[in-house]
């Protein structure tokens, strides 16, 4: 009898430790966790602004392929990242769910579709070191182990009706809560177009006071109602702005250009009784395309004979102005997407003026802008 009540207490004790286990796990560190990131935004995943410390056992970090590090708080970031900048895919690593630490991603084995719920997609992936420590954990929490390019493909795949599903959440509740906070808690000219990338916002928002002491959910909430909202639409009142279709790959960089409306600029090419046209991320991309097409693709039609006008953005107004026309500022401390840009400006009083309050080293015009500069501006000087 004594045997048989034991007996029952392991059976209730390991029934209760399995189910305690799937609703227990925390994808939060419980170590000091690794941030590879420079500067004060590390802390947070440069594609959606989440904290990398909160969801650090789904963290992956790579580097693109200028070698700036970037770390992501979920593998469907890093696909994001892979399908819009272009990242180096042998420096990929990933933390182990069970110790931590950062390791090789290529190496690793991931438990994918657990009953852990997914960072930023319907589908979990966790990554472990060891195989045995995989096959341990889906003992308790089901899934399946998989290789990372078996895990990787099945976030690419999902990455379009992911990113649906967490725009439909955002527009639901966080958009309306990061409109009130910001509203009530921050200051009220905030320019979000200041910033390349949300976690730069998000890093300003906390260390350069714009807004009262936020808890990390009103700080994401108010961060992404910036970036994903206000942004945006403030851009959209803009008349006469470069236009440019969310589908619209820069093609020297090949990142989505809409995403970066403040630096947009457009090449038209005339094509027997219409046009085409493609879109650039910054007037460097666009240099570099204007100087030599066929160096990025097969662009037959793209040749400086057939080029209808060519679309920039001033930097202060936000309006389309001619590319021929305007005046450069290039060194400065502002940077565009692509690093060190030349600034567009419509007069020269205003690119004066920028030069001024931005340490700029010198205003060109269009025609003066020779092919070989272009490319320095990718090395820091």
């Amino acid at each position: 009898m004594f045997i048989k009540k034991i007996f029952l207490y392991l059976t209730i004790a390991l029934i209760f430790s399995l189910n305690l286990d799937a609703k227990s796990f925390n994808k939060a560190a419980t170590v000091e966790p690794v941030l590879i990131q420079d500067g004060k935004e590390k802390l947070w995943c440069p594609v959606c602004g989440m904290s990398i410390k909160m969801f650090y056992k789904t963290s992956h970090a790579s580097k693109l392929q200028n070698g700036t590090k970037r770390q992501y708080c979920s593998m469907r970031c890093l696909a994001v990242d892979m399908q819009e900048y272009g990242i180096d895919t042998g420096a990929i690593v990933v933390v182990d769910a069970k110790t931590q630490k950062l390791i090789n991603a290529k190496d690793a084995f991931y438990v994918v579709g657990s009953k852990i719920s997914g960072t930023m997609s319907k589908v979990s992936k966790l990554a472990f070191k060891k195989e045995s420590d995989a096959k341990e954990f889906i003992k308790n929490n089901k899934g399946k182990v998989v290789n990372f390019d078996t895990a990787l493909k099945m976030a690419q795949k999902s990455l379009k009706s992911d990113i649906a599903m967490v725009k439909k959440k955002k527009k639901k509740k966080v958009y309306p809560k990061g409109k009130r906070i910001f509203e009530k808690m921050c200051k009220q000219d905030i320019d979000p177009t200041n910033y390349i990338e949300i976690n730069e916002l998000k890093s300003a928002l906390k260390n350069d006071q714009l807004c009262k002491p936020l808890k990390e959910k009103q700080l994401q909430a108010t961060a992404l109602y910036l970036w994903e909202v206000k942004r945006l639409g403030d851009l959209g009142e803009v008349e006469g702005k470069v236009v440019v279709n969310e589908d619209e790959k820069c093609p020297v960089c090949g990142m989505f250009t809409y995403k970066y409306p403040r630096w947009a600029a457009q090449i038209f090419y005339k094509h027997n009784d219409h046009e085409h046209h493609w879109s650039f991320d910054g007037v460097k991309d666009l240099m570099k395309f204007y100087f030599n097409s066929s160096k990025w693709g097969n662009y037959p039609i793209a040749k400086r004979e057939n080029i209808t006008k060519i679309l920039v953005t001033d930097y202060y107004s936000q309006k389309g102005i001619d590319g021929t026309k305007a005046f450069y500022v290039i060194r400065s401390d502002v940077y565009g997407p692509m690093g060190h840009e030349l600034i567009p400006f419509e007069t020269e009083g205003d690119a004066e003026t920028f030069k001024a309050d931005h340490r700029g080293r010198s205003i060109i015009k269009f025609e003066d802008i020779v092919e070989e500069e272009v490319y320095k501006l990718d090395v820091d000087e």
